[in-house]
């Protein structure tokens, strides 16, 4: 299963949504449809994917590009068991078709790998069908919503601003309209990622907004862009816009400042920083600081030139078995019919120890049941998602050599992370530069400076910057004959590949 092929299918539905549009009505709705790197990575930034029932709001839909993009997520980082019902919103109706073919393409595809996905389109006004729903309590709360809004001023007499005013929000503009109402309408603990001018982050007539979206939603996640032009290409957006994340609570921590030049997302750089360096605890206007260079990281100038895993043919998942979901194909004891079940108790050494006895199993039932959860027998390297303060690494890395697993397939426990070339094994080199990478003091320093959490998610592993395919390959042959090397050797090599052309 090639996850990039259907949201290329996607994107071609939004080009062809987009050329489709008549002018006037593009004008009227300000419509600008999301491309498909944008959606990908906002659908990326969502954290929340241990629950059965996932329902996601997409207040602006368009053609569905952010739907599909979080359904390709959902497919691949959610439990196989959990549904996803999609809730779509478009006041266009001459898009409708080509919002009809998006949602109808994902069911399809999930219903050929048994995934539960179900949808409804609604052509109408959001604004009005959101302030009804709030207003009579009959709108079933979303636990994730993926918005673009359209862009667009609001006349003081106009309907819509009667609407909100009647759910107490007071704004100036489509945008904030439709993301106060998504907060409002979001289940508690719930995410809201949107991409939004940043118009909103100062100035007096943005000010109810900011009072109105910090105290109800955590802040969580802000993305800058360098261009203001590359982003939405083709269309003729003059807004600076930055991608937001929000979390339905009043628990405010953190706040991860990521940058990049343009929507192709290849010199992806992030950094953590305290909440009140964003938004200053004396200041009554709410006015959202966003720094747009170093903050305990250089961003500027960068030891190498940084890629993103997807432009190295990688992926990273969370381990797909779930062992008490699968307990009757566990075994304490490989045998006949079984195939190794990795945990990391598995990888607390350099080199692997499988079997070990213990309380966890060491062996799942090969059979047709858990095909699906099971992964070829190659080489990968594997990251564990839990640390404790005291270690040294937030970030620890293994290699899993295949030689040492007499198997045609792996187990990978849902406490590990697995590098992977779309669920094959990476080569050798690979998967040992890869390791040695994320030993680095490098890598450990970057990371607790955008994750103050001793969880290593697949989604923070994404996040990091990545030398280059040659580095990575060099750095593997290195280690392939520094069997045993000390943590200084790492980092002196690591300094010494990530600077070379």
């Amino acid at each position: 299963m090639n996850p990039a092929a259907p949201v290329a299918t996607f994107d071609e539905l939004r080009r062809e949504a987009a050329y489709s549009l008549c002018p006037a009505n593009k004008t009227i709705f300000a419509q600008y449809f999301t491309p498909e790197p944008i959606a990908r990575f906002m659908a990326s930034l969502f954290q929340s994917w241990d629950m059965e029932k996932f329902r996601l709001l997409d207040p602006g839909a368009g053609s569905g590009a952010l739907a599909a993009a979080f359904a390709e997520h959902w497919l691949e980082m959610a439990h196989p068991e959990s549904s996803l019902t999609i809730r779509s919103y478009e006041i266009d109706s001459t898009v409708e078709q080509f919002l009809c073919r998006t949602l109808e393409n994902l069911k399809t595809r999930a219903d050929g790998i048994g995934r539960k996905l179900d949808w409804t389109i609604h052509i109408e006004d959001f604004i009005q069908s959101a302030a009804l729903g709030l207003s009579y309590n009959t709108f079933e709360q979303p636990t994730h919503i993926i918005l673009n809004p359209p862009y667009k001023k609001l006349a003081n007499t106009s309907k819509h601003r009667r609407l909100l005013s009647r759910v107490g929000i007071e704004t100036v503009n489509l945008y904030a309209a439709f993301a106060a109402l998504s907060i409002e309408l979001l289940a508690p603990n719930g995410e809201m990622v949107a991409i939004l001018p940043r118009s909103f982050c100062n100035g007096p007539y943005f000010k109810p907004f900011r009072r109105w979206i910090l105290s109800r939603a955590a802040l969580e996640h802000i993305h800058l862009f360098g261009s203001r032009s590359r982003n939405f290409t083709g269309e003729k957006v003059l807004q600076e816009n930055i991608i937001c994340r929000f979390r339905k609570s009043t628990s405010q921590e953190e706040v991860t400042i990521s940058t990049c030049e343009d929507g192709r997302f290849h010199d992806l750089l992030a950094v953590s920083l305290p909440f009140a360096r964003i938004v200053k605890p004396t200041d009554q206007d709410q006015i959202i600081h966003i720094p747009n260079g170093s903050a305990n990281v250089d961003l500027e100038q960068p030891l190498f030139t940084p890629h993103n895993l997807r432009s190295l043919g990688i992926t990273v998942s969370t381990g797909p078995v779930v062992d008490f979901r699968l307990k009757a194909y566990l075994a304490d004891h490989p045998g006949q019919h079984t195939v190794p079940l990795l945990y990391p108790t598995h990888f607390r050494e350099a080199v692997p120890r499988w079997p070990q006895s213990g309380k966890k199993p060491n062996a799942i039932r090969f059979c047709p049941e858990t095909l699906k959860w099971l992964y070829p027998n190659g080489w990968y390297t594997i990251v564990r998602r839990f640390s404790s303060k005291e270690e040294k690494r937030r970030i620890v890395a293994r290699v899993v050599d295949p030689s040492r697993f007499p198997a045609s397939h792996l187990g990978f426990e849902n406490h590990l992370n697995v590098f992977h070339a779309n669920k094959q094994g990476l080569s050798p080199e690979m998967a040992r530069g890869l390791a040695v990478f994320l030993n680095s003091s490098l890598v450990d320093t970057f990371f607790r400076q955008f994750s103050g959490h001793t969880q290593v998610n697949a989604s923070d592993l994404r996040m990091l910057p990545y030398p280059c395919t040659d580095a990575l390959l060099r750095l593997g042959a290195w280690a392939m004959i520094e069997t045993q090397p000390t943590q200084e050797r790492i980092d002196e090599q690591v300094q010494h590949e990530c600077r070379r052309p």
